[in-house]
């Protein structure tokens, strides 16, 4: 998932301060420290959706395009207050092992599907829940072992349904559900039952495997729910970042849905020699470079025949000049032939990525409306705050977007693009530019720490080069937006989405023939040695000597965009101190966040995503924050909604997240009106 922790984030320190000093929530404009980014804009037009539209919930966006959007429309903005909790089910996934809460997180957004609300755990078990009550039907267990070291955490963000045209209706397998695993399978089950499927693979199992050795076992995996196009099966990878430059591929693979059998390759870093786009990597350096894989969700666009990915950013991160150029298909939103795997089209968002820049979130498939007719539309949020919209059939631009020039003088041996693209019609969601003056602080002494370290950087705004003085990167390499992805509204053509605003450093250290190892992937300062490469790297979050950010709040918002003109219709603060501060004392200034959101027909967004353990609901015409409900440990998923026998329920894993630092947990919340 490619984010620095956020644990170190002490905000009992400064609700602390707050109450002995200025009397609570004082402080913030006593001190003017947060700057106001709210915006309120007016209600969207609100015009009729087509027939169907949200009506069921069998992909892990809600649909195959990532919409998040539900037709039920029982909970409206009127008593979504008389919400309570209906039902839950703890998983037991930490039984047996406690240890790796530490490397863990519940990411999981269910499906209803063959009668069941079907979701998977940290360790990849597919459950399958009574949607009425929460009564478990069956459970699969793949085996995953909890003491090893994953590239990321141990997560699964959800499981895929599949159903057979050639297949008798009541034979075994004949609708099917798939889960990718840590140790890179993919799996096919009995969507009513959870057996194997003994006809594809090997007894129900397709190993997955990288285009070379790896380090440890689990280097590579399988982290987000596979995409599904027509009969066949189509998978990404999560791979560990910037131990060496020459890494496994970020090979996105295709298999046959009945039998596992492999159908195509396609591979983000180009290797054939036919491929203009190896034009974009000087000297051969595709031969020699791995990563760009997908790692967040694919989207499919069945009509057209298209598998949409978002790529990452090649191996290392941090330097590219053993790959000077665009390198192009790295760093993209890229349509493929589902059927063929060959490229069909591509955008690019970062050109020669030097910032952990990649795409993290599902691209959104989306019909817009625009003088008077439906407009089929990619809309692709990233972590630098940026939003790009493109034209579904072409991938040229639907809302502009212009090449502007970006700061150089990189170090010995960097060649970094001198234009990278900007959207002209949506601003920055979140900042991304910092002076020393605005510093956060809650003491003269702490921001002017701050600004001794913001000073010390070199901060020349979005997409200044890495150097060995040490860069600023704002927004951090965990977003802006990531994995959570947004959610559409199509009756008031709004897009919803939710960023972080935090800033790090970036150092690069100049090798003297000895490599330090790799250090903890979840270190405050990570050190990486990018084998290969003339440097090391070291970043961390940008911390007061109070163990606060030293970017100013809010630290994290919730946005409505409208997709005809790219305007922000409006801007809230998300996220409170209640769970950080001691006697849970609440500002709402705003907190990172990891999650997505969800809408409903009747205009509400359901998110979780902070650092406060709450499922909250917000007015989608005006952002307005509604409702919040209690949830057992954090809400780092991305929630779902469904109406059934007669009731909606709107469903969130609270099970917490290691990176972020919120309180873990195993269970699935539902919530619906008094019965």
């Amino acid at each position: 998932m490619k984010i620095t922790p956020l644990r170190m984030i002490s905000l009992a320190i400064v609700a602390s301060v707050a109450v002995s000093f200025l009397g609570g929530s004082g402080v913030w404009s006593v001190l003017g420290l947060a700057p106001d980014l709210t915006i309120e804009g007016e209600a969207p037009v609100v015009r009729p959706v087509p027939d169907g539209t949200g009506e069921a919930w069998a992909s892990y966006g809600g649909d195959k395009g990532g919409g998040r959007y539900v037709a039920a429309d029982q909970i409206t903005p009127d008593n979504v207050t008389d919400l309570e909790i209906a039902w839950t089910l703890e998983t037991g996934a930490f039984d047996g092992r406690e240890e790796a809460k530490a490397r863990a997180a519940f990411e999981a957004t269910p499906l209803l599907v063959e009668g069941s609300l079907v979701f998977c755990t940290q360790f990849q078990e597919v459950i399958a829940v009574d949607p009425g009550t929460g009564a478990e039907t069956w459970r699969y267990n793949p085996g995953v072992d909890g003491t090893g070291r994953p590239a990321n955490q141990f997560t699964c963000r959800g499981v895929s349904y599949w159903q057979d045209s050639l297949a008798d209706p009541d034979a075994a397998c004949a609708s099917r559900l798939y889960v990718g695993t840590v140790d890179s399978r993919l799996i096919a089950l009995d969507a009513r039952t959870g057996t194997p499927c003994a006809d594809f693979g090997d007894g129900g199992t397709v190993n997955v495997k990288p285009s070379m050795d790896l380090r440890w076992p689990g280097e590579y995996q399988i982290t987000s729910a596979p995409a599904i196009i027509g009969d066949t099966v189509v998978t990404g990878s999560a791979i560990s970042d910037n131990l060496r430059t020459e890494a496994p591929l970020g090979t996105v693979h295709a298999f046959d849905a009945r039998t596992g059998e492999a159908k195509w390759r396609f591979n983000p870093v180009p290797q054939d020699k036919a491929d203009p786009a190896l034009a974009s990597w000087a000297d051969g350096s595709a031969a020699r470079t791995g990563h760009a894989n997908v790692w967040s969700t694919i989207s499919v666009d069945e009509a057209r025949g298209l598998v949409i990915l978002p790529t990452s950013s090649p191996s290392p991160d941090y330097y590219g000049g053993n790959r000077v150029g665009d390198n192009r298909y790295a760093n993209s939103v890229v349509a493929l032939n589902g059927e063929t795997g060959d490229v069909v089209w591509s955008f690019q968002t970062v050109h020669h990525d030097l910032w952990d820049f990649d795409l993290p979130a599902q691209p959104g498939l989306y019909q817009v409306w625009r003088d008077g007719a439906l407009h089929d539309v990619v809309a692709q949020v990233t972590k630098s705050g940026l939003l790009f919209v493109l034209d579904r059939d072409t991938g040229e631009p639907f809302l502009p977007v212009e090449e502007r020039a970006v700061p150089q003088g990189a170090v010995a041996g960097e060649v970094p693009s001198p234009t990278q693209p900007f959207p002209v019609a949506t601003p920055n969601i979140v900042p991304n530019t910092l002076e020393p003056g605005d510093a956060f602080g809650i003491t003269l002494w702490d921001k002017m720490a701050c600004a001794k370290q913001i000073r010390a950087l070199r901060g020349d705004g979005l997409f200044t080069p890495p150097t060995e003085q040490g860069t600023l990167a704002y927004p951090f390499q965990g977003g802006g937006a990531n994995w959570g992805s947004t959610a559409f509204d199509p009756a008031r053509n709004l897009l919803v989405v939710n960023m972080s605003s935090i800033g790090a450093f970036v150092r690069l250290t100049k090798k003297n023939g000895e490599e330090r190892p790799v250090g903890a992937l979840r270190d405050d300062a990570e050190y990486a040695p990018m084998e290969g490469a003339p440097y090391g790297m070291t970043r961390g979050l940008l911390m007061s000597p109070l163990g606060l950010p030293c970017t100013p709040p809010p630290w994290g918002v919730i946005a409505g965009i409208s997709l005809d003109t790219g305007e922000i219709v409006w801007r809230q603060n998300i996220g409170t101190t209640q769970d950080l501060a001691p006697g849970g004392l609440t500002l709402k200034i705003g907190t990172p966040n990891i999650g997505g959101p969800m809408i409903t027909s009747a205009g509400l967004v359901f998110i979780g995503a902070t650092m406060d353990d709450y499922l909250r609901a917000f007015d989608v015409s005006t952002g307005r924050e509604l409702w919040k409900g209690r949830l057992p440990a954090g809400g780092q998923a991305t929630p779902m909604s469904y109406e059934y026998e007669g009731r909606q329920y709107v469903v969130i894993a609270a099970g917490g997240h290691s990176s972020l630092g919120t309180k873990q947990g195993d269970t699935l919340v539902a919530f619906a009106l008094p019965d």
